[in-house]
């Protein structure tokens, strides 16, 4: 849990702060910002690649206004099912229109789209570079391919979009012989190093952004039916109706974050493939980066 306090400030201009009816500190007031309400606040999210970073991040800027924010790593159902509800308040990984499109179905009526803080975000089946398939549809009835995989599509964990995603394509593109395993990110991507050490075969479903294309050599298959969403995903904070009555200083803030590609290569290995604490290389980057932080953080009080 993270504890966080906030102050705020005031104009010294005393001929400035006095309004037309000789009332004093109209100017100060306006300078405070949105209130703060509702204090401590829930935020589950998934450890996946992005997403362990943008939680950090999110939930450590909140602490620069006065919150107090409770981190739950939870599944995916889970992670949406709880803002809907109301038992959290925001999450910060909602890709829409195409991976999570039978989450946002389910619970868009009790769920707002705060801002989209990531365009163009792609996700596909991916091969190592080596292997001599571009297209999904390579897959169909490839007795060669198959026989060396298994055939065996390595997934990430059952409640992902992306796995959603992978179902409906190997029915849309008869791949009847296919079987896609779960299990998680972090066992997938452990599978995907060691098949790459060897120049072994693997499919796997993947994503941008993510730190793994960093450290190797991968393709994403074509997708000729944009069953993954064609160009990409947008990728939105999303937090429960009546939120920003309740938080209206956490809402500004999460207003006004938001995030690129450069960011997020920065950090995401620093996080995945050095095993660095996440709270700790957000907190580095806030750092070195304070006119960013300026502009997430702009008319709300800081300590």
């Amino acid at each position: 849990m993270l504890i966080l306090a906030a102050c705020g400030g005031g104009d010294s201009n005393e001929e400035e702060s006095t309004d037309s009816s000789g009332e004093e500190g109209s100017e100060e007031s306006n300078s405070e910002g949105p209130e703060i309400g509702q204090e401590e606040l829930t935020q589950p999210y998934v450890a996946w690649a992005r997403e362990t970073i943008s939680t950090h991040m999110l939930a450590a800027l909140l602490e620069k206004v006065g919150y107090t924010v409770d981190l739950k790593q939870v599944e995916a159902g889970a992670m949406w099912s709880s803002v809907a509800d109301g038992s959290a308040d925001f999450h910060t990984s909602a890709w829409l229109p195409a991976t999570h499109a039978p989450y946002w179905e389910q619970y868009s009526e009790d769920i707002v789209k705060v801002k989209q803080v990531l365009d163009s975000a792609p996700l596909a089946l991916a091969v190592p570079s080596y292997m001599d398939v571009t297209s999904v549809e390579d897959l169909k009835g490839n007795e060669e391919l198959g026989e060396s995989v298994n055939w065996t599509i390595t997934g990430i964990d059952p409640g992902a979009g992306i796995m959603q995603n992978t179902e409906e394509a190997m029915e849309e593109y008869g791949l009847e012989n296919w079987e896609l395993t779960s299990s998680s990110e972090a066992a997938m991507l452990t599978e995907l190093q060691a098949a790459v050490e060897n120049e072994e075969p693997i499919i796997v479903p993947l994503w941008k952004p993510h730190w793994i294309f960093g450290t190797m050599e991968l393709t994403m298959l074509e997708d000729p039916e944009e069953i993954y969403g064609g160009e990409g995903d947008q990728i939105f904070t999303v937090a429960r109706d009546g939120l920003e009555e309740d938080a209206p200083r956490a809402y500004k803030v999460m207003e006004q974050y938001n995030e690129d590609y450069d960011m997020l290569n920065e950090m995401m290995p620093k996080v995945h493939a050095e095993d660095q604490d996440p709270a700790e290389v957000v907190q580095e980057f806030i750092d070195n980066n304070p006119d960013l932080v300026d502009e997430w953080l702009e008319g709300v009080p800081t300590e």
